[in-house]
């Protein structure tokens, strides 16, 4: 299968922006997936090509209209799972990644100003999605990072299939740390740094002993609430 997305937004241009370099550039061109980004704007109901207006109740900012967000969503032959890219949805989880890259068909919806009318949200069954605690000036970048997250799971995009099982998140923890030439190496302060001699042994049964060791300390020390899930899971 072709892994397809369509994206809901005000700023088409935006596709596939970084997405269209590096590994998922390459995937892009052997249609390993595809996208289509459809512009709402273009299914405003004036001249003025008007896509919001002021919130009931009051309050500064504006509001996505929902008329012309479902008129957006119809145009789309199928639409599959569909999401709403907000910083109150669900985390974005390695886990939900991994569902959402075995989805064939999604489509995400890029809010801008004060979000989106709930009303079209609650019609059309969409999950909202949250790539942090913080807020951005709209879906768009949201939506980048998780289809990036999800394209570098697709079949034949990773030139090594053992990688993603090994990085952060993959087995609920952080990533052991990475070492590479020159040994030694000195720093710009003339202080010098070695790599690690279990690493230069060859003994793969004590260098994955180490590797895990090193992980479960960094997840301690810096996500103290990934060793609590793994233990409620135990």
């Amino acid at each position: 299968m072709t892994w397809h997305v369509n994206i809901l937004t005000l700023f088409p241009d935006m596709f596939p922006g970084s997405l269209g370099q590096s590994i998922s550039g390459r995937a892009l061109e052997k249609k390993l997936w595809s996208y289509n980004a459809i512009n709402i704007r273009d299914f405003a109901n004036d001249k003025h090509s008007t896509v919001d207006d002021t919130p009931f109740g009051g309050g500064a900012g504006m509001v996505m209209r929902p008329d012309t967000v479902e008129k957006a969503l119809l145009s789309i032959a199928t639409a599959g799972k569909k999401l709403y890219m907000s910083p109150r949805g669900k985390p974005l989880t390695q886990e939900k990644v991994k569902q959402l890259a075995t989805t064939e068909n999604l489509t995400l919806l890029c809010g801008r100003y004060e979000g989106v009318d709930q009303r079209v949200l609650d019609a059309h069954d969409f999950e909202e999605v949250s790539i942090g605690d913080y807020v951005l000036s709209g879906g768009e970048p949201a939506a980048l990072i998780l289809m990036d997250a999800c394209i570098r799971l697709l079949p034949n995009v990773m030139g090594n299939s053992t990688t993603p099982d090994e990085e952060s998140f993959s087995n609920g923890l952080l990533e052991y740390p990475h070492y590479t030439k020159p040994d030694p190496w000195t720093d710009a302060n003339n202080i010098t740094h070695k790599v690690p001699d279990i690493l230069k042994s060859g003994h793969h049964k004590n260098i994955a002993i180490w590797r895990e060791e090193q992980s479960i300390a960094l997840t301690k020390e810096r996500r103290p609430d990934l060793i609590a899930t793994l233990a409620q899971k135990k």
